[in-house]
């Protein structure tokens, strides 16, 4: 299965300039733990980085800065990893496991962005597979004990 097939289309989007406590309003407003920073270019948004709560967290208010002195562009990281529509499940969950990372932006062909793909999202689509192979377990057993009878 392809990450396209299972990612969330409706994203929660920013831009770097957007002050830093509107941000976490558009996450509370929209119930979310991330914001993709996108930048407007001729083919549409194109991802550059991912705001999330814990960055708010961690990078802010642990720090003791004032939210309202910045903007999303001085919180995020540098290093943006995005899933291609096209890469496998297995291997974006591989990526995110190697990176550490639970949100991953999704790219259409020509680079914008097409969706989010989370480790919550790969966990429900892993747990149904992991739930056919337990009932095929099942099945075969049962033929089995239907057919030594």
């Amino acid at each position: 299965m392809d990450v396209g097939e299972l990612c969330n289309r409706v994203v929660v989007f920013a831009e770097r300039a957007l002050p830093l406590p509107e941000a976490a309003r558009l996450m509370r407003q929209h119930h979310v733990g991330s914001l993709v920073v996108v930048e407007e270019r001729g083919a549409g948004r194109v991802p550059v980085g991912i705001l999330t709560d814990r960055d708010i967290v961690v990078a802010v208010v642990a720090g003791e800065v004032d939210p309202r002195t910045l903007t999303v562009g001085e919180v995020i990281g540098p290093n943006l990893v995005s899933a291609r529509e096209t890469d496998s499940v297995f291997d974006v969950l591989r990526m995110m496991r190697q990176r550490g990372i639970r949100r991953v932006p999704v790219v259409a062909p020509d680079g914008t962005l097409a969706g989010i793909v989370t480790v919550d999202d790969l966990l429900e689509v892993v747990a149904e597979q992991l739930n056919d192979l337990v009932r095929a377990i099942g099945t075969e057993r049962t033929r089995e004990a239907q057919v030594r009878r």
